[in-house]
């Protein structure tokens, strides 16, 4: 849509007896879920979007008849039966889709070969890891043990904050999660490299923290074993349609609903006069007001540049002015190397694998952190991303970030020269391990932590921002819990996002919704939610048109 013809909101106040206005910013997963929750409880929203497509980090892009799904690896909440999936159904995010789960959470392979399956089932899981290593069976099976135990808890509150829970469904948390309370406190408190440090076999002691495929390094016990105890009940799933398709549903039921999203609507700037938020600038000058606005978009971009500096609050502080400066709260940013070529691999390969790279490979490899890298059979994970005869396989790994900002800013070609090395690196390794793939390899594509960073906006191009337990997670709760999601000092201002509420799809999706809760809660309105009844079966094209990117443009 030409500026011109979009509709605009220009008066400072809305009239006797309409709906509360809303402005969003950002069309990520964040602001969507943040659109749809108000629109459900009688709001009248509006998405400002700077880029074609919903979904921020969770998208996709095409080249040659391939589609790159880049963000998705599993789903927490694709079972019925517990908060996280009530979230999806509402936002009508696993409409008509079908759910592809593995019995292998990931598989890793050392230099020499040796490989270990982390299978989702613990009586099988502790088979195959005593089978290779008896001496460590005393560690396998307190592992295994507390899988198990973990395989029958659902504790975590996705859809209500905790200021806003009434007295009984406080103590109805309270009876799930007292029993559990040991538990949940020892896994918290035993770091997994603490843990894998007990194993006598050098190879599992290596591979235990990159189960997640990467390591995820001041991970405790605890996340693991609670995903991978959801995909053994199948609730970490990959939805039919990946990474796009997820916000390509959310944003037709947002519409749906009577949403509007501008794209191509780039805000400058968030209006604040006499300490209230009204609405927003676009670049190019153009106004809207309205009576509340949410940030949901990148939050040192929020704080610097969309406020100008001018209003912040404590906690936002310390998470910007000097949490965000320590590299070793962020995730790291990824390189990703999509791989489109004809015919397939061997059926019985993994669907993905961490390989544990040598000194040599890694030296070879531009800005790898901790020697490995993931290959993931992407086309086994949903129809649809490739043409009919073909395969994706997206590789992965931790990079460096200073080195390609700084290549890019100087030097464009080098910057080009040096993804074409991860290009020819990663063609050669996967011929390794697939022989004869390199020949019939037709189109290979790398982003690098700079692409994620200009094209979403996000610091560093980490994707999923604060490291789980760190400082900065403590601090992001504060800011949910204590803050309400505000900026003490400016009305009418929400903040939403991985910056604000956690990193990971279903933190930021039921973020939106306590964001809409405590908007309702001020505003004087009911909150209400009701599970989407989109029941068309989901195909490939529901993806809509994708960019049809090139290296050089990235």
């Amino acid at each position: 849509m030409r500026r011109s013809d979009r509709p605009q909101w220009q008066a400072r106040t809305r009239g006797s007896g309409g709906r509360p206005r809303v402005i969003v910013v950002g069309a990520g997963i964040s602001g969507l879920a943040t659109g749809c929750y108000a629109q459900m409880s009688g709001m009248e929203t509006r998405v400002f979007e700077k880029h074609v497509l919903p979904g921020g980090c969770c998208t996709a892009w095409a080249r040659d008849g391939y589609v790159f799904d880049y963000t998705i690896e599993w789903l927490i909440g694709t079972a019925p039966g517990n908060e996280a999936h009530q979230i999806w159904r509402e936002l009508g995010a696993l409409d008509g889709k079908s759910i592809r789960n593995f019995d292998v959470f990931n598989t890793v392979v050392d230099e020499d070969g040796r490989t270990v399956s982390f299978y989702n089932d613990p009586d099988r899981l502790e088979r195959h890891l005593v089978g290779l290593s008896p001496a460590d069976a005393r560690p396998i099976r307190s592992f295994c043990r507390d899988l198990r135990r973990f395989g029958g808890l659902d504790l975590f509150p996705f859809l209500k904050p905790m200021p806003l829970l009434t007295v009984r469904e406080k103590a109805r948390l309270a009876r799930k999660v007292v029993p559990a309370l040991n538990l949940f406190r020892r896994t918290a408190g035993t770091q997994m490299e603490t843990f894998a440090a007990r194993f006598e076999d050098p190879f599992l002691r290596r591979a235990l923290p990159f189960i997640f495929f990467q390591d995820h390094e001041v991970f405790p016990l605890l996340p693991y074993l609670f995903n991978m105890a959801g995909a053994q009940r199948l609730n970490t799933g990959f939805p039919q349609g990946g990474s796009l398709g997820l916000a390509r549903s959310i944003e037709e039921r947002y519409t749906g609903l009577g949403g509007r999203i501008d794209y191509r609507a780039r805000v400058e700037r968030i209006l604040v006069e006499d300490g209230r938020a009204i609405g927003v600038e676009l670049r190019g000058g153009e106004r809207h007001y309205a009576d509340q606005v949410v940030a949901a978009c990148d939050g040192a971009t929020t704080v610097a540049r969309l406020l100008d500096g001018q209003h912040s609050s404590p906690r936002v502080d310390r998470l910007f002015d000097s949490l965000v400066e320590r590299e070793d709260l962020l995730y790291p940013g990824v390189v990703s190397v999509f791989v489109g070529f004809d015919g397939d691999v061997a059926p019985d390969a993994p669907h993905s694998t961490t390989y544990l790279l040598s000194d040599a490979d890694s030296a070879l490899l531009p800005g790898v952190l901790q020697n490995s890298v993931v290959v993931q059979l992407r086309s086994r994970f949903s129809d649809g991303l490739a043409p009919p005869g073909k395969s994706v396989i997206h590789c992965t790994y931790f990079s460096d970030y200073d080195s390609w900002k700084t290549l890019r800013h100087t030097d464009r070609r080098a910057y080009r020269a040096r993804k074409q090395v991860v290009g020819e690196f990663m063609r050669k390794f996967l011929d390794r391990h697939h022989p004869g793939i390199a020949e019939r390899i037709e189109v290979l594509d790398v982003a690098t932590p700079v692409t994620t960073e200009r094209y979403t906006g996000n610091r560093r191009g980490s994707i999923l921002a604060w490291k789980s337990f760190t400082d900065a997670d403590d601090v992001v709760q504060k800011l949910i819990d204590k803050d309400r999601l505000r900026l003490p000092g400016v009305e009418g201002l929400w903040l939403a996002g991985q910056w604000f509420t956690g990193g990971g799809l279903i933190r930021v999706a039921s973020g939106g919704r306590f964001v809409a809760q405590y908007m309702c809660r001020e505003l004087g309105l009911e909150f209400r939610a009701w599970e989407s009844s989109g029941a068309q079966p989901w195909h490939p094209g529901k993806l809509g048109e994708l960019p049809q990117l090139d290296q050089t443009m990235r």
